[in-house]
């Protein structure tokens, strides 16, 4: 008997498979390099947890491209973006290995998306995106800021984190998200 021709197409395909697999940087390789890189540079670690399929996690990643707010973010951060909220069964979408069980490790189980970390270069949680709120038992996650009590927070986080920006610069950002804001 023949073999058909999807037959035989099936051990490359598998063998491609799991090179590309294999391929993909794990959670921790990504921070590490990210750690590292922010040594050398004197600069935090960003970290942005995300999917795909979000919405936010869109507009928090043009927020990072906008060519003013974009250098001011790197020029305290070296930014990361790890994908851990990829819906089973999704085909062309994976989470990064690893991804899901470092934004656990950080406090952001169940944060939804985007969840946002900032460390120091040894990887140190310097603050995140769960704004604590005194009359509720848990924090709530800003996600992409949009509400002022969000943006407030989030400048907070900025000051905590990358204590170089200066007052005019962290107005830039609170005033860019105030006029960006989808709510």
């Amino acid at each position: 008997m023949r073999p058909t021709r999807l037959a035989s197409l099936l051990p490359i395909t598998l063998i491609a498979s799991t090179l590309f697999a294999a391929a993909e940087p794990s959670a921790e390789s990504i921070i590490t390099s990210a750690e590292t890189q922010a040594q050398s540079q004197h600069k935090n670690v960003l970290v942005t947890f995300d999917a795909s399929w979000c919405g936010n996690c869109r507009l928090f990643d043009r927020m990072l491209a906008d060519p003013v707010i974009g250098p001011l973010m790197s020029k305290s951060f070296v930014h990361v973006d790890l994908t851990t909220g990829e819906r089973p069964g999704d085909t062309l979408h994976s989470n990064t290995p690893g991804g899901l069980a470092y934004q656990d490790s950080l406090g952001g189980k169940n944060a939804g998306w985007p969840y946002l970390a900032m460390l120091d270069p040894t990887g140190k949680l310097l603050v995140d995106s769960f704004r604590p709120d005194h009359g509720k038992q848990h924090a709530d996650n800003i996600g992409y800021p949009a509400t002022a009590a969000e943006i407030a927070w989030f400048v907070h986080m900025l000051q905590v984190a990358a204590p170089h920006l200066t007052a005019a610069e962290l107005t830039t950002v609170q005033t860019w998200l105030q006029r960006h804001s989808p709510v």
